[in-house]
């Protein structure tokens, strides 16, 4: 399952995030990542919860970040939820551009059980991006 959180800039998106990662340990009985684009809110989380600042692996594209997605599963075969802030400043590219990289993340959601919920910004919905909006 893939979620996304969309809104322009100022909407709350972070604060929705954070809120929903914080409240999904109470009811997950596996782990949970969160991944930013720099180390500004880690605090923010309890401390049970996995803080990745993507910002320090250089992530420079949709298939690199699709391929750093599936190494943080194939290391931690308990994972339940992948909370992604600021997703377009990790993947570097514009949202038109990723219709193909949402196949795969949800066919990799489908797959592994992973629940992915990630914050984009953005003034415009583009039609492949609506079904997963919440």
């Amino acid at each position: 399952m893939i979620q996304v959180i969309f809104g322009a800039k100022g909407d709350g998106k972070t604060k929705k995030i954070l809120d929903k990662a914080n409240d999904s340990t109470q009811t997950a009985k596996g782990s949970i990542v969160f991944i930013a684009d720099d180390g500004q809110y880690m605090f923010g989380l309890k401390r049970n919860i996995r803080f990745i600042d993507a910002s320090s692996f250089h992530i420079d594209g949709p298939k690199m970040f699709y391929g750093f997605l599936c190494g943080i599963a194939a290391q931690d075969f308990d994972l339940e939820y992948i909370y992604i802030d600021g997703f377009l400043k990790i993947v570097h590219h514009s949202l038109d551009t990723l219709e193909e990289m949402f196949k795969d993340m949800e066919a990799f959601a489908k797959r592994s059980g992973i629940k992915i919920v990630l914050s984009v910004n953005g003034d415009s919905v583009p039609e492949y991006l609506k079904s997963y909006i919440q």
